[in-house]
């Protein structure tokens, strides 16, 4: 990132609070950016988790002469955004993917599938994993491994996809962890402590 990507960046997350000069800000400074210092101060703050100025970074990129749609900027929103819990922008970033006809491959469905997954966000995880189905690339097993492990906290979840996978990959195996050590550990402390009461 150059001197005045530096100083942009400074400047947004002072501004941040301030509606109407951040927005003066951006026009005046910001969409005079190169385009190297615009995309590193959006992958910054997608790593800073800061997720009010990546939508508003996210706007200016796409308003950008030089702004092709392109999978992997999408797949970094959306991870940035499944890891802060954020579903109503998730959504309008979903929904202008498909206006712009981006097409994620199924690696990227499986790892984006999954980090929705680990972040607790179920319906948001089976929605994208439903997209995945329907997407045109043909269906690889890795992904479907990815999303499965991913599934282990929501059986009924699991047993969904569970099925679709031994529909595609018919002679492949799925491995079903052991049930949870810690809810029979917990179960036995319950014992021990009524034992105690008694």
């Amino acid at each position: 990132m150059s001197k005045e990507g530096l100083i942009a960046a400074k400047e947004l997350k002072r501004l941040q609070t301030k509606l109407v000069r951040l927005d003066r800000f951006i026009s005046s400074h910001v969409s005079r950016l190169l385009k190297s210092d615009l995309v590193s101060v959006l992958a910054e703050f997608q790593r800073q988790d800061q997720v009010f100025l990546c939508m508003k970074l996210y706007e200016v990129v796409r308003r950008e002469i030089w702004y092709r749609p392109d999978m992997f900027f999408y797949r970094d929103m959306l991870m940035m955004l499944a890891r802060n819990k954020k579903v109503d922008e998730t959504k309008k970033v979903w929904q202008d993917l498909k206006k712009e006809g981006v097409l994620f491959d199924q690696h990227t469905f499986g790892d984006l599938v999954r980090v929705f997954l680990d972040n607790e966000l179920p319906f948001e995880a089976i929605r994208l994993y439903e997209e995945m189905r329907d997407s045109p690339d043909p269906p690889l097993s890795l992904p479907f491994r990815v999303i499965l492990k991913g599934l282990v906290p929501y059986p009924e979840l699991r047993e969904k996809v569970k099925e679709d996978f031994l529909e595609l990959f018919p002679g492949m195996v799925v491995y079903d962890p052991p049930e949870d050590l810690c809810d029979e550990t917990d179960e036995e402390d319950e014992a021990r402590t009524d034992s105690d009461l008694d």
